[in-house]
């Protein structure tokens, strides 16, 4: 998939950019010059391999899943106008 000019002043209006002629013809190849290499990418067979978690081989460091604090929610909505079901009820603010 190549860009021509028209597709880069557009990309530009679109996002609010001013560009030079060079500017747009630099663009143009830099944009161009990535597609390049993502249709490059594309044509490399990944049958069989194994999709990656991460790009190096870090172990992760794993706790215990317990409880370590209490539950204070009671004593946190103690202060609170008006409460329902451990929510906080608040006045509505926009009209339907």
């Amino acid at each position: 998939m190549a860009l021509s000019l028209h597709d880069v002043e557009k990309i530009a209006r679109l996002s609010r950019l001013r560009l030079s002629d060079d500017e747009k013809t630099q663009t143009l190849q830099e944009l161009n010059d990535i597609f390049t290499l993502v249709e490059k990418m594309q044509t490399v067979d990944t049958d069989g391999i194994e999709p990656m978690a991460h790009p190096h081989e870090a172990a992760l460091r794993l706790r215990e899943d317990k409880v370590t604090e209490t539950d204070r929610a009671a004593e946190y909505q103690a202060v609170a106008p008006e409460v329902r079901n451990r929510l906080y009820i608040v006045p509505q603010v926009i009209e339907e």
